[in-house]
């Protein structure tokens, strides 16, 4: 079933089908983490993920996934609105729906994230030290 949450003019949607993979990757191209991220990558991410995108007017202006195994942890990721639509409470909305969403709520949540702290931590999340591996 898919899922819409409703900010200002924006919709927020889970569904997969709205999706613009250029678009993401035009938003990922512009981030700290995913500025080097291949177009493939970008789709086979989306293809692999609870996807959010953020729209007005039908365009696609945001976007977030979580990758979960659906039973004990989701990983948010890739959480991004493009520049001229900042400012507005986008980011905040399209975390909400994400935890919220009946799919991974749930579950225990990671994120890793250099900024935006203030926002994540109004969801829960603690600043905390962990291991990682990088390709």
């Amino acid at each position: 079933m898919v899922m819409e949450w409703k900010h200002l003019d924006y919709v927020i949607s889970d569904d997969k089908s709205l999706i613009n993979p250029a678009a993401v990757h035009g938003f990922l191209r512009t981030s700290y983490w995913a500025a080097d991220r291949s177009l493939e990558i970008v789709q086979k991410s989306i293809e692999n993920s609870l996807c959010f995108g953020v729209y007005l007017d039908g365009e696609q202006v945001g976007f977030a996934r979580a990758v979960t195994d659906g039973a004990t942890t989701a990983f948010l990721a890739d959480v991004i609105i493009e520049q001229s639509h900042r400012g507005r409470g986008l980011g905040k909305k399209v975390v909400a729906a994400a935890m919220e969403h009946p799919q991974i709520a749930e579950l225990t949540h990671i994120l890793k994230t250099k900024d935006a702290h203030g926002l994540y931590e109004q969801f829960g999340f603690i600043r905390s030290e962990f291991m990682i591996k990088r390709r």
